[in-house]
């Protein structure tokens, strides 16, 4: 069993948005990161489904000078700019554990706002959370273990230079050669970089392409590549290679990434909320006008609560664990948070 002292250990909380999966940690101190997190072979080792606790990514959480924050570290370590899938897990944890602010911002981030009372069990919050992507509205309904949230995302961009990609102009539904294929391709920010095809490709020609695109010199910050088709005049279904993940279950930017990629292409009218099915189920967003913010609702669920020694996946014990020669499962405990 393991002798950690209590500042070797990191609790954790684990959610999942749609089988999309996070480790919670609660980092309201400002040395959290820096101390127990800093090294992305540590991250992407907790996150690991075999030798961790497993997860598609990590999120810190918290709330500093009355604003509520989330900072997302990938699966592999790296950090991205936003993850709407986790906010929305995030908002929960803040929401159950009783650390969203007493007061909230009610009206859009992009604009000074009014504040009311919010509450933090039963009922309706709403609040701006600070993300690498900017400040972002969120609506929490019902919260329990499990509740609904709706996150008002950033507007999106099809400059190039926003995406970011290697482009002269948008592209709209335009001709992208990748390895002998022609796919026709919307090119979207989120805040993080997104591509959308809307190609019919067959599941080996998605397998292959979904991990060439991510890493595709076009896109010199990577991208989130979405594989989208179009099932009625609002609805769609949505395979994702997310950027420092892979395949997953949801992609909450993925799915508002889709859905502007759908407005923009004229397969979808802009205003009407979509349902974009993803394998792990479906969320609801609506594109506003250009310029506009645009619209994701969908659950977010509490799984369980538990306590990691850190010492395990740092320093020369990481290397034992990875050998074989250090039993994991002695040195995790779930239990009560």
């Amino acid at each position: 069993m393991s002798n950690a002292s209590p500042a070797e250990t990191l609790r954790f909380a684990k959610y999942e948005g749609l089988g999309n999966d996070f480790i919670v940690v609660d980092a309201s101190a400002p040395d959290v990161f820096d101390r127990s997190l800093a090294r992305a072979e540590v991250v992407a080792a907790i996150c690991d489904r075999h030798r961790g606790i497993g997860a598609d990514g990590l999120l810190l959480a918290g709330v500093i000078h009355g604003v509520p924050f989330m900072r997302v570290l990938n699966a592999d370590g790296s950090e991205p700019e936003m993850c709407g899938n986790g906010l929305r897990c995030v908002a929960l944890h803040l929401a159950r554990t009783g650390q969203l602010p007493e007061r909230a911002e009610t009206e859009s981030a992009q604009t000074e706002g009014t504040q009311t009372e919010g509450t933090q069990t039963e009922g309706t919050h709403t609040l701006i959370f600070d993300t690498g992507a900017g400040p972002h509205g969120v609506t929490l309904h019902a919260v329990g273990e499990s509740g609904v949230v709706e996150v008002q995302m950033r507007a999106p961009s099809l400059v190039p230079s926003a995406v970011p990609v290697c482009a002269l102009a948008p592209l709209v539904d335009a001709p992208l050669e990748v390895d002998g294929h022609t796919l026709r391709v919307t090119a979207v920010s989120m805040g993080n970089p997104h591509v959308v095809t809307f190609d019919v490709l067959s599941i080996a020609e998605r397998l292959a392409l979904g991990p060439r695109l991510e890493r595709d010199a076009r896109f010199p910050e990577g991208v989130n590549v979405g594989f989208a088709q179009m099932t009625a005049s609002d609805a769609l279904t949505l395979h994702v290679f997310e950027r420092g993940v892979g395949w997953t279950e949801a992609c909450g930017t993925g799915a508002c990434a889709a859905a502007v990629a759908a407005v923009e292409s004229g397969r979808a009218e802009r205003g009407r909320t979509l349902r974009v099915a993803l394998p792990g189920g479906t969320l609801l967003v609506r594109v506003g006008a250009p310029g506009a913010s645009v619209y994701m609702t969908g659950p977010a669920r509490h799984v369980f609560d538990g306590t990691l020694a850190l010492d395990v996946f740092q320093g020369t014990l990481a290397l034992d664990v990875f050998q074989g020669s250090l039993a994991l499962d002695a040195r995790v405990s779930v239990g009560a948070a």
